[in-house]
């Protein structure tokens, strides 16, 4: 192991960047403490074995999930977005395959991201399959590949549409 590799390891993270993790810390550990005891209807007696569930609950969550940032407006386009392209991407998977006459032929597209790396590619690879007829197939680094039950002249732009909307979750600025 190089002495360069284990400098910058033990190295202190920025001020900034420690008020995240603890800020983020603490609402998760309260939400691990409610859950815990909404789950043991609020018995007292059960916090000999709560207390340390909640700490590893927290300090798990935070070694597999790092803080990242969010936004309450953006949260709040996608719900509806969210809903509405659900139902609509049912509805035409459904009348795609009880109607005979509705084109299907199965492809794959690639789309190249503009989300950066980490959450929310993972987070619109999940999203991609409200579309009517998509599913993710792979996420890499360049590009998510989804396989398509009909491509149609408008696909790409319905995933352009998507990619903004978690964008908007993320409170990020597409590049």
């Amino acid at each position: 192991m190089h002495s360069d590799d284990r400098r910058q390891r033990l190295e202190f993270l920025p001020r900034d960047s420690v008020m995240i993790h603890l800020r983020t810390g603490w609402f998760r550990a309260a939400l691990f403490a409610l859950l815990w005891w909404i789950l043991t209807d609020g018995a007292a007696d059960s916090w000999l074995v709560g207390v340390p569930v909640v700490l590893f609950a927290t300090l798990a969550s935070l070694a597999l999930l790092p803080p990242f940032s969010w936004s309450l407006i953006g949260i709040a386009r996608f719900v509806p977005f969210f809903f509405w392209r659900s139902l609509y991407g049912g509805a035409d998977v459904a009348r795609r395959a009880l109607h005979p006459r509705l084109p299907i032929s199965p492809d794959m597209y690639e789309h190249r991201w503009r989300l950066p790396p980490g959450l929310p590619r993972v987070f619109m690879a999940n999203i991609v399959s409200l579309l009517p007829g998509t599913l993710s197939a792979e996420l890499d680094e360049e590009c998510l590949r989804i396989h398509v039950l009909y491509e149609t002249s408008t696909f790409a732009e319905d995933l352009s549409v998507v990619e903004k909307q978690v964008a908007g979750v993320f409170g990020l600025a597409l590049v």
